[in-house]
């Protein structure tokens, strides 16, 4: 399977991403716990502590008119809590700040915890059944360990709102009576201390054989009311006062806008604005009007008396800041931590990457001063490796072509030397009067020049055709005449080399094509055809279509080619018998330049061989007139 080096360059990025985002984790998780951890120890849990503070500033909101006072609150809640506790007006001013000192303080969090508005609390309600004689208690909510949050004494409308000490005491005396009294009716009766300090009395009943009931009783109960006096349920002063103001306010509100009311009397001596009873329960529904009437009434009465609405702030501006005090050196720990780790596997795999690449460097360096034999080792698939292999490749095509060069130019020194130097020497010989200039003489230095003018020619055939200025005429012709014409033209030579030599064709065989470089090239392989064809042979030019191509065959019945021999047999100056001389071998290009020939014509040559038996050369060329 192929690893891609821009795969393995993304994973190792996500791979020290991953390691910088859990390294961060750790870093707050580990910050964050050791924090709360300390919170926990000191105060229980936090949420209970948090609670604590809520409630108790709420108490002070419904005890007070102002807040002017709450700084002592505060900072004894922080010592007890180990909490940051800060209280401001709704408009952000600061009224007291457990860390505030010498005027200054951290900054507050961006959101307030909570807002402290006494007003916008639950009241206490009292159910009218059995008489109107027992009263729902008012359920205080309580933190984890039972920690009360917020107390039913606190809540304004309560009837033990701000109770003195003296109605404590007095309606304690009261109940300890009480409870007396229903122990001796073997009833099991307790005494206890509400959240607000306000004495309750209560009776636990059976439920079934293995569970029992509280209940807490209110003064008139019939089923308890020789025991416990409608006293004990009175309401403390000052919430009397405060509820005949609010029902005042109430009533003006409902009568001026003709909503129907009724007054209900509840056992604690408070009065209560409910909507008229109906037996139909949807008309008993409460009115937007009468709701109005009574919130607003309750706002207005009570506002004087407690404080304002605030905001309280809780925790520590820079609570979860790492880069303060301890947590600034395990930040700086853990970043260089992160960072060596990086540098390492970025190392590791940066040497892994860069290593062919030096290789191909040094390899590049090495062809640039001569050396074409340097190669680079290469492993795996990926593109760095393909680059190996093509470079490798490519150093390999220099290399051989280089060599062809140089072979080349051997070769041509070589096939010029030979004629040249015939023709220097019977030039001498005659100029020194050993061989007289006749007829014969200039007959055969016109041989020799005619073999150097054919040797020129084909050379610049292939060089126009290495640079790819070889130029065709092409014009549709029947490729079956061009090998009859090719025919005709060495019919001499053939009978001179007593080979048969003939042409067949199954009818017209049209192509568009340059006539003189076909001829040419179907005349290079008679050529070669006769001259490797012994005496009594036969050489056989035929032209067909096949596969929508046409297809010209040389077949002769000469010697054959030994297969090592057929991978090089259009290489230039390659003969198959290095002993064959000039006349018998020939220039060795005639095979190269036919290549070249066909190849221009955008078809394709082949030969198939047998050693003893004979060749067969095919050419193939687009059929009819598809030559680009």
């Amino acid at each position: 399977m192929r690893r891609s080096v821009l795969l393995r360059f993304l994973t190792l990025s996500l791979a020290v991403a991953l390691g910088a985002v859990i390294a961060t984790a750790l870093i707050a998780t580990y910050s964050t716990s050791e924090k709360l951890q300390g919170e926990i120890d000191q105060s229980g849990t936090q949420l209970d502590a948090d609670g604590r503070i809520y409630g108790d500033l709420l108490a002070y909101a419904a005890d007070h008119s102002d807040w002017s006072s709450v700084g002592t609150l505060v900072g004894q809640l922080a010592n007890e809590t180990g909490r940051r506790i800060a209280v401001t007006t709704a408009d952000g001013k600061v009224i007291a700040d457990s860390a505030r000192t010498l005027g200054t303080a951290p900054e507050l969090p961006s959101r307030p915890a909570a807002a402290l508005d006494i007003l916008e609390q639950p009241q206490l309600t009292v159910s009218a059944a059995a008489g109107g004689s027992i009263m729902r208690r008012a359920v205080p909510a309580v933190g984890a360990n039972g920690s009360v949050i917020f107390s039913a004494g606190s809540t304004i409308g309560s009837p033990y709102w701000r109770m003195t000490e003296a109605e404590r005491q007095h309606r304690k005396a009261i109940g300890t009576a009480a409870v007396g009294c229903l122990r001796a009716n073997s009833h099991d009766a307790e005494l206890i201390e509400g959240p607000s300090g306000v004495p309750e009395v209560g009776v636990r009943t059976p439920v079934n054989e293995t569970s029992s009931e509280f209940t807490y009783v209110g003064g008139g109960d019939p089923q308890f009311a020789a025991c416990v006096p409608q006293e004990l349920s009175a309401a403390s002063a000052a919430a009397l006062t405060l509820n005949t103001e609010e029902v005042a306010r109430a009533t003006a509100c409902l009568q001026a806008r003709n909503e129907r009311y009724d007054q209900v009397p509840n056992p604690t001596g408070l009065t209560e604005l409910v909507p008229p009873q109906s037996e139909d329960p949807s008309a008993s529904k409460v009115s937007e009007g009468f709701q109005a009437c009574t919130s607003e009434a309750r706002a207005t009465t009570y506002k004087p008396y407690v404080a304002p609405r605030a905001q309280l702030f809780l925790g520590e501006a820079n609570r979860f800041n790492v880069f303060s005090g301890e947590g600034l050196l395990r930040t700086t720990a853990t970043a260089l931590g992160v960072l060596l780790i990086a540098s390492l596997v970025m190392v590791f795999a940066g040497r892994r990457l860069v290593r062919p690449i030096v290789a191909l460097t040094g390899a590049a360096q090495q062809m640039a001063s001569g050396h074409r034999g340097a190669r680079v080792p290469v492993s795996g698939t990926d593109e760095v490796a393909r680059l190996g292999h093509a470079f490798n490749a490519m150093a390999a095509s220099i290399e051989q072509h280089d060599h062809q060069r140089k072979a080349m130019v051997s070769d041509v020194a070589h096939e010029l030397r030979t004629p040249l130097a015939n023709i220097k020497g019977y030039l001498v010989a005659s100029e020194d009067g050993v061989v007289p200039l006749d007829g014969a003489l200039v007959g055969s230095l016109l041989e020799e020049a005619d073999l150097l003018e054919r040797l020129v020619v084909d050379l610049q055939d292939l060089a126009l055709a290495d640079a790819g200025m070889l130029r065709l005429h092409r014009e549709r012709r029947d490729l079956a005449d061009l090998a009859q014409q090719v025919v005709a033209a060495h019919r001499p030579k053939a009978e001179a080399a007593e080979v048969v030599l003939t042409a067949s064709a199954e009818g017209p065989v049209f192509a568009t094509v340059d006539g003189a470089r076909i001829r040419q090239a179907i005349g290079n392989l008679v050529s070669n055809a006769l001259r490797f064809t012994p005496a009594g042979g036969r050489v056989t030019v035929s032209v067909r279509t096949s596969g929508g191509r046409a297809t010209i065959d040389v077949t002769d019945t000469g010697t054959g080619i030994a297969p090592e021999h057929l991978p090089r047999l259009f290489d230039r100056f390659y003969r198959v018998d290095e002993s064959r001389s000039r006349e018998t071998g020939g220039s060795g290009l005639g095979l190269a330049i036919t290549k070249h020939l066909i190849e221009a014509h955008h078809g394709r040559i082949g030969v198939t061989s047998t050693p003893n038996t004979g060749s067969t050369f095919t050419l193939e060329l687009p059929y009819p007139g598809q030559a680009g």
